[in-house]
């Protein structure tokens, strides 16, 4: 007999409906799977059968060839668990065939007929309905994450014996009811009012939350560095819809979603300094996110820079250039996104004090040298704004003026960034960072002397292209932080004086 039932996977961050085709015929008794499955699908004739069994049913005593359509895709998950026992009881007549065309199983199986929860469950729901399925069933663990989709009926057993009740008309499994707010609200703990002075570093973060720019800050241990990275996200504007689905996708695909709501809150991702290229980029047999993919729509920050390897730094060229990774395998090539802050830190010399106004500098030269050149000339000219942050002292760490607040802060870039929306909505771009030489000569108009001071700046800095590019790009940010139309000669000499700290190095 032959059943034909649907199952999903993802591939990449995005889900892929499966044909799982069963037949059954008289032979030696076995249980065959073919159409590329890894090893955790190969493994899931052992957990069908005794889910089965155990569940009260009957496993056919006879030759059994499951088909995972299409068959030239590899297939990784351990939802396909349940579809292939479906497909089974649908095959040996123990449930009706009719009962399965129009709805997703995706669950892996317990050896008791229990159904637990996989990871990319979103993508999965997403694309059942873009197939054109009206129901998935889907295990309890996934159930709020199945209603973010959308228009698709979710149901949730807790075992496989319920589905089988439900599909033979017996007993009907409630739908999981939408009575809840699908938002996660945006409560941060840290706040840039716990930190005082260092009003250049506030400065550059805020023109780069503005504008979506990418930021290094230099400075002596202990002067604020990573204090002041960890706060970026309080000033960003929250996400829209769109982004928010897109960041929940990721985290999904990851087995990172533990939440019953959308993901509202910008990521903020910060990796040990021995974190592998892989882990940096994506890879694996199929590859999985990395860092840079999990920072999408929000903040990659790297703490202690030069420590990291000089490989791994040097992937991250691609993603900060085009706003996504591609990544190829002998299974897959794919591509994903990656629009991400880039906040850096790092000292200005192996001991960290070759700036500092107070601590003498032990390190030679040579030592400096070396500690400086762990970081390419291409990395440093994709990053807008290179700030120092020196070492606050007595006064400003005990004085009794309150600093800003983040809510301050984040009303002024939320400002800019509406402005910029409005200026650059046709070009289906969204901040001023995401801006290409042809959208800067429509949009950024310079006033005669602010295009001399630019023309000075730039053969003295010797400036590459790429650098004259971002240099516009974060004086039109700060342009619209002034609610300026042009580029005037202020904007443009702030801009210069965030590239200017990286000359000494």
């Amino acid at each position: 007999m032959f059943a034909q039932v649907f199952g999903s996977t993802i591939l990449g961050l995005n889900g892929m409906l499966i044909t799982v085709e069963v037949d059954i015929a008289n032979g030696i008794p076995g249980l065959d799977i073919v159409g590329l499955p890894d090893a955790s699908v190969r493994e899931s004739r052992e957990r069908v059968k005794a889910a089965i069994t155990n569940s009260g049913f009957e496993f056919p005593t006879r030759r059994i060839t499951v088909n995972l359509a299409p068959a030239d895709i590899k297939k990784d998950s351990s939802g396909l668990d349940l579809p292939i026992a479906i497909g089974i009881l649908a095959a040996s007549g123990q449930i009706p065939a009719a009962s399965c065309t129009r709805t997703a199983f995706v669950a892996e199986l317990s050896l008791d007929g229990k159904l637990r929860g996989v990871s990319g469950l979103l993508s999965m729901a997403m694309n059942s309905i873009a197939s054109g399925l009206t129901e998935i069933i889907v295990a309890p663990d996934n159930a709020r994450e199945a209603l973010i989709a959308g228009k698709i009926t979710v149901h949730a057993p807790a075992a496989l014996d319920q589905i089988v009740s439900h599909l033979r008309g017996e007993v009907r499994i409630g739908t999981v009811e939408r009575n809840f707010e699908a938002i996660e609200e945006q409560i941060h703990e840290e706040d840039f009012a716990e930190v005082q002075g260092q009003m250049a570093a506030k400065r550059a973060l805020e023109i780069a939350a503005a504008g979506g720019h990418n930021v290094l800050m230099i400075g002596p241990p202990g002067s604020g560095k990573t204090m002041l990275a960890r706060r970026i996200t309080t000033i960003l504007p929250p996400m829209i819809r769109q982004e928010a689905l897109e960041v929940t996708k990721i985290y999904s695909a990851a087995g990172l979603f533990k939440s019953h709501h959308i993901i509202t809150s910008r990521p903020f991702r910060s990796p040990h300094h021995t974190v592998s290229q892989a882990g940096m980029i994506g890879g694996g047999t199929i590859p999985r996110p990395g860092e840079v993919t999990l920072s999408h729509n929000g903040v990659l920050f790297l703490d202690e820079l030069p420590e990291f390897p000089r490989a791994v730094l040097e992937v991250l060229r691609q993603p900060l250039e085009d706003g996504e990774v591609h990544i190829a395998r002998v299974n897959a090539a794919l591509s994903y996104p990656a629009e991400f802050m880039l906040i850096a830190a790092m000292n200005p010399c192996p001991c960290g004090y070759a700036t500092d106004s107070e601590k003498q500098c032990t390190c030679s030269l040579s030592e400096i040298r070396r500690y400086i050149k762990k970081i390419s000339g291409p990395l440093l000219d994709r990053i807008d704004l290179h700030v120092h942050v020196p070492r606050p002292n007595y006064t400003e760490l005990t004085t009794s003026i309150p600093a800003e607040s983040s809510k301050g802060i984040a009303e002024r870039v939320s400002t800019a960034r509406r402005i910029q929306l409005q200026r650059l909505e046709k070009y289906a771009i969204a901040c001023n960072a995401q801006m290409g030489h042809k959208h800067l000569k429509a949009t950024c108009h310079l006033t005669e002397e602010a295009q001399l001071i630019l023309k000075q700046a730039f053969t003295k800095m010797n400036l590459s292209a790429r650098s004259y590019d971002r240099m516009i790009k974060v004086a039109r940010t700060i342009a619209d932080l002034s609610h300026a139309e042009q580029i005037e000669a202020v904007h443009i000499a702030e801009a210069i004086g965030f590239r200017s700290h990286l000359q000494p190095l």
